[in-house]
């Protein structure tokens, strides 16, 4: 028999295995009667979350009970990839999440995946990264959004996910697990890998692929689909590609495309927008800023004791509202982390947060950002949209890359605009900032000056009420970086809910975050192992 049981413990009791042992004992004699011998029981760990609520902080471990079978294994059974003949052919675009779990699943029935990557590999990249932080140069193919293993490579690989629903989320776990990650991503409520380990567990994910007999083309951009005319409907043989250094091009033919380039790929929009505008269609996306504290502060709000976190670690927080009929929440929070310079443009400017795996730096920050829904999008974009692309979906595109230019007229370079949050509900601009993480540095500007209204109010609205719940919260040395725009794709790919190929072109399987099925790391990889798992069984 197997018995699911759950206790909580003090933080300084959670090593304790014998009193560990005794609760579990006390919990599985409420669920077997007799009591079985311990002879004859194990216990697995399965999950560990903290709860910091009510200024008490308590850790809950989840275990399996085992009585009189053997327990089964944490790993799971990890799949039997075949070597791929190349009888068939699928091209994969984009080598993020969506990309290299797609073509895991594809070689699991012995098919080829081609991945062609417009972005540089992870040595390379690094290279490059650390150009827009010394020198504030962008390269637009080899920045923190593109390259190998996309924009995640370069995160702290936050592994959280609700998508409860989109497949076998273990399942993901336990493959970053067999490629290098630290086996507690397999029982942390928050599991998280770090951006320091998760270059070298995705350079073994393409490392694996090649020698399956699959491809993995760095510095190679998509181009224009190849396709075939039929009747009313189009059929994708292949795609036109460039090499980004050489700028030689080529063609490459498959049996099919999937599409997985992620939520920055403007020019794949514009691309399915010239063959069939028809197949894309707005959706709401968030738009708002970096809030960046002392590490120590929200450890003390959060944990009501500013020495819990040498015991926890770096504390957590998610806070979420409404405004004036649009939610305002928190996105990709990173204890203990580091605000980064995520423009994929020199034009523009862009962040987001990342962490370390130990979580240990001296600030923590989360991104807080405002629902946008396609009417929030001024008409003019619209317009613009359809004059130049005959496609009106394209207008948040298009209003998002007018947001971050914004951003880059009030910073300088890669210099963000940032100010103090007590600044920005005083409406006033900074005199001084405060230290912080973001390395390329900061322009004092006054953010509402240039924010949308719609943005800016309802970001002073939300402020207020999470200072209502995390008491300190609105401070002086509190820090607001802008500006945050990707953290979804504002176009999504339409694609048959049963098929999952593209409703307007033939043999095109849109997938992942940038064809808005997907946010985050989880969740784009079970969309690509579900689109996968549809063309093997085609």
């Amino acid at each position: 028999m197997i018995y699911d049981l759950s206790i909580s413990v003090a933080p300084e009791d959670e090593k304790n295995t014998s009193l560990i042992n005794r609760r579990l004992f006390d919990e599985l004699r409420k669920h077997a009667s007799p009591l079985p011998p311990k002879e004859e029981t194990s216990f697995v760990f399965v999950k560990r979350s903290v709860d910091a609520r009510h200024g008490r902080v308590k850790i809950f471990l989840k275990y399996k009970a085992y009585v009189g079978q053997k327990p089964d294994s944490p790993m799971g059974k990890i799949p039997e990839w075949k070597q791929a003949s190349g009888d068939k052919i699928v091209i994969i675009v984009g080598s993020g999440p969506a990309g290299l779990f797609a073509a895991l699943k594809l070689l699991e029935h012995g098919i080829k995946p081609v991945i062609v990557e417009r972005g540089s590999s992870t040595s390379k990249r690094k290279r490059d990264i650390a150009c827009i932080s010394t020198k504030g140069n962008v390269d637009e193919n080899s920045n923190y959004c593109f390259g190998e293993g996309g924009a995640g490579t370069f995160s702290d690989g936050k592994l959280y996910t609700r998508s409860n629903k989109r497949g076998d989320i273990g399942s993901v776990l336990q493959l970053f697990a067999y490629f290098g990650a630290d086996e507690k991503i397999l029982t942390d409520a928050h599991p998280h890998i770090g951006t320091d380990r998760l270059p070298s567990i995705i350079n073994k994910m393409c490392g694996l692929i090649r020698e399956k007999g699959g491809e993995v083309l760095f510095d190679t951009k998509c181009t224009e689909l190849i396709t075939d005319e039929n009747g009313s409907r189009k059929t994708v043989r292949g795609i036109k590609i460039q090499n980004t250094l050489t700028e030689e091009t080529a063609e490459l033919y498959g049996d099919k495309v999937i599409l997985a380039t992620g939520h920055s790929a403007y020019d794949i929009y514009t691309m399915i927008a010239d063959a069939a505008p028809q197949a894309l269609e707005a959706k709401t996306i968030a738009v708002g800023v970096r809030v960046e504290h002392p590490r120590e502060v929200i450890d003390s709000i959060q944990y009501h004791d500013k020495n819990a976190a040498e015991k926890l670690g770096a504390a957590e927080y998610r806070v979420t509202t409404q405004q004036d009929g649009r939610g305002v929440y928190s996105f990709c929070m990173c204890p203990g982390g580091f605000v980064v310079p995520s423009a994929s443009a020199p034009d523009e400017i862009v962040v987001n947060g990342m962490s370390a795996a130990k979580r240990n730096s001296a600030w923590s920050n989360a991104a807080i950002v405002v629902e946008t829904r396609p009417e929030d999008v001024p008409d003019e974009y619209v317009k613009e949209a359809e004059e130049k692309f005959k496609c009106p979906s394209l207008a948040g595109l298009l209003w998002r890359k007018h947001l971050e230019k914004l951003a880059s007229q009030n910073g300088d370079g890669q210099k963000a605009p940032a100010q103090r949050l007590t600044d920005f509900l005083e409406g006033k601009k900074s005199a001084d900032l405060p230290k912080s993480s973001y390395t390329p540095g900061l322009v004092s500007s006054n953010l509402n000056d240039w924010l949308p209204h719609h943005i800016s109010d309802r970001l002073k609205g939300a402020f207020r009420e999470i200072d209502g719940k995390m008491k300190g919260y609105i401070r002086n040395d509190a820090l607001m970086i802008a500006i945050e725009t990707r953290t979804s794709t504002p176009v999504r790919i339409l694609r048959d809910k049963e098929k999952l190929e593209c409703t307007a072109i033939s043999n095109l399987y849109p997938a992942g975050e940038g064809s808005g099925y997907s946010g985050g790391i989880v969740s784009s990889a079970l969309d690509g192992i579900k689109v996968a798992e549809k063309i093997c069984n085609s």
